[in-house]
């Protein structure tokens, strides 16, 4: 499986894997609680691969973030998202020292550090090597 079937769906938690197109929307997988539920096409979702993390020379893809946070973790988990704005961004710059500062917020360092949880407690690490 690739990141082209890991979803973020905008108003719910966590991420989904699509299971299958529907009529009207999608079929997906919360890796949260594994519940399967019917997504409408009315819902904002973004695919995890055309996710990219503003850096001072150029737009890196999510996918290199994740290597980057699973060679420091040596494919482990990592801190925990609900850390406070300071620990998130020192633990960030660690990963990414050229992250942008004005442009990524520490909203979305909270993302992409629960997201790479969300993978690695999956065992969807994996998934980063398929593509």
């Amino acid at each position: 499986m690739s990141l082209e079937n890991i979803l973020s769906i905008t108003g719910k938690p966590g991420l989904y894997q699509l299971k299958n197109k529907a009529k009207n929307g999608f079929v997906v997988e919360s890796l949260l609680d594994k519940k399967t539920s019917i997504v409408g096409i009315n819902h904002n979702v973004s695919v995890l691969k055309d996710i990219s993390i503003y850096t001072y020379t150029k737009e890196m893809p999510l996918k290199e973030v994740f290597k980057k946070i699973a060679e420091k973790e040596t494919n482990g988990p990592a801190i925990n998202h609900k850390v406070g704005k300071k620990e998130l961004e020192n633990y960030f710059n660690e990963v990414l020292p050229d992250y942008d500062e004005e442009r990524v917020y520490a909203s979305d360092i909270k993302k992409v550090v629960q997201w790479y949880n969300l993978l690695q407690e999956n065992d969807l690490l994996g998934a980063l090597e398929e593509e």
